[in-house]
């Protein structure tokens, strides 16, 4: 996973820069998801990750899909990557791009998997604790997971803050091994 991540950040940095020069990064979010989409499609899938199916015929089936769907810039993108074997990575290109606008833009996305659903009076506490913690206004995606026992699980950007009681239970048990 680390290998793909490396791969795939010249890409999604490059993007950022003709995103930023332009100011389109709405528009490459919009591409970049489309793309990701139809690249990750079960009938396109297949195609994308057999080495056999020549380069040319995997533009040609990948642009006639996404016919008007995506920016002429976004195309281009498909051919480089197709011309470099690498449209597989596309999906990590576009998380990654993702954090690069985010960070232009000044916020961050944070992920908080809670063991529980929590009331609008916890979210927006947990919400004002972050923003000040982090520096920045943060966008929010909250989903809820019962095997965390209790607590929270918050993801920013690359940094995981374990405040679940299964991770603790698992620290305190690797703690004993020693």
């Amino acid at each position: 996973m680390s290998e793909l991540a490396t791969l795939a950040r010249p890409y999604a940095e490059a993007i950022a820069d003709l995103a930023k020069a332009d100011n389109q990064f709405d528009q490459w979010s919009d591409d970049l998801a489309f793309l990701t989409t139809v690249v990750e499609s079960s009938e396109l899938s297949t195609w994308v990750r057999t080495p056999s199916v020549g380069g040319n015929a995997l533009v040609s089936l990948i642009l006639d899909v996404c016919a008007n769907q995506v920016s002429p810039a976004a195309q281009n993108l498909v051919r480089v990557l197709v011309d470099y074997q690498r449209l597989a990575l596309l999906p990590h290109v576009a998380v990654q791009y993702e954090a690069l606008k985010a960070q232009h833009k000044g916020y961050a996305k944070v992920e908080i998997v809670s063991a529980y659903t929590l009331t609008p009076e916890q979210q927006q506490d947990l919400e004002a604790r972050l923003q000040k913690s982090l520096g920045k206004t943060i966008d929010i995606r909250m989903t809820t997971d019962t095997s965390l026992i209790g607590g929270c699980l918050i993801r920013a950007g690359d940094q995981v803050t374990d405040l679940s009681v299964k991770g603790r239970l698992q620290q305190l048990a690797a703690e004993l091994r020693h």
